[in-house]
């Protein structure tokens, strides 16, 4: 099996999409097709199933995962034992606004714990234009929230909405209900928003951001209630585990890789940090 079929496979795999595979290795549509389709004569079977969407892994693509990152891990390792890399230049991670306080210093600290005293660039921005720096090349690694159905990355927690306000529990009962949330591409703002129509609650949506500090600032100056990431919220903000608010939804924490990344990011090194980040959840559960 080529290799570079093989890491097109992969790509395609980690981001659930033949176009953003496409713009991460930097090859066309068409030219990635051709490669799956040659693995697919290879093996007899089909990898995708093309006619569900999102894009979905067949049986024997999920069988073939597996040995492909072997496989291609190991060809890497050869590559590198006969060429130097330049590992002076800082590693460009991306990041939510919402977990640049509450994860990502600890996932740095997990890093430099394996690579040493390395740099990071970090931008927040949403997950969505994180994805967009990925494929461009401009990020080597990315915090993102993934859909629920989706096997993009190496998970590093699960989370869930909550709904938060300030000292003043009353603003709750206030109408319309003055919020806060995050932009429209994230889960919470379309979830709240419908789910507040489907309680019959008037909205008076005060703001929308990427900026985590924002939302906190007007929620800790009694101007709106704000719905949020269970595990990002300060100290000094209160849930409102009682009120009368529609359910939010839980989501997967993911760390993704471009498929050029930095010459000193591993896949077996994500994935070492990733178990060590979910076993340290599943103990506190």
């Amino acid at each position: 099996m080529d290799i570079d079929s093989l890491r097109s496979f992969l790509a395609i795999v980690d981001t659930g999409s033949f176009t953003r595979a496409a713009a991460q290795i930097h090859r066309t549509q068409s030219a990635i097709s051709m490669q799956i389709k040659k693995l697919e004569e290879e093996l007899g079977s089909p990898l995708f199933d093309r006619d569900k969407r999102p894009l979905t892994v067949s049986l024997a693509g999920q069988r073939l995962v597996s040995h492909a990152r072997r496989l291609v891990a190991s060809h890497d390792e050869a590559l590198d034992a006969f060429i130097r890399e330049d590992n002076t230049r800082p590693i460009r991670i991306g990041c939510p606004d919402d977990y640049a306080q509450s994860l990502l210093p600890e996932l740095l600290e997990a890093f430099r714990q394996q690579l040493g005293k390395v740099t990071f660039d970090v931008l927040c921005a949403s997950s969505v234009r994180l994805r967009q720096r990925l494929d461009s090349g401009d990020l080597d690694l990315a915090i993102v929230t993934r859909a629920p159905d989706s096997d993009e990355g190496w998970l590093i927690k699960h989370d869930k909405g909550v709904w938060v306000c300030g000292d003043d529990p009353t603003l709750v009962e206030r109408r319309p209900l003055p919020l806060a949330l995050f932009d429209k591409s994230c889960k919470f703002h379309t979830t709240a928003l419908d789910g507040l129509g489907k309680f019959g609650i008037d909205v008076d949506l005060v703001a929308f951001t990427t900026s985590a500090s924002t939302l906190v600032g007007l929620v800790r100056n009694q101007q709106a209630l704000s719905a949020m990431a269970s595990g990002s919220i300060p100290s000094d903000l209160k849930v409102l585990s009682g009120a009368n608010l529609p359910p939010l939804p839980a989501i997967d924490i993911v760390i993704v890789a471009a498929t050029h990344s930095h010459p000193m990011i591993t896949p077996s090194m994500i994935s070492s940090i990733s178990h060590q980040f979910t076993a340290a959840q599943a103990k506190i559960a």
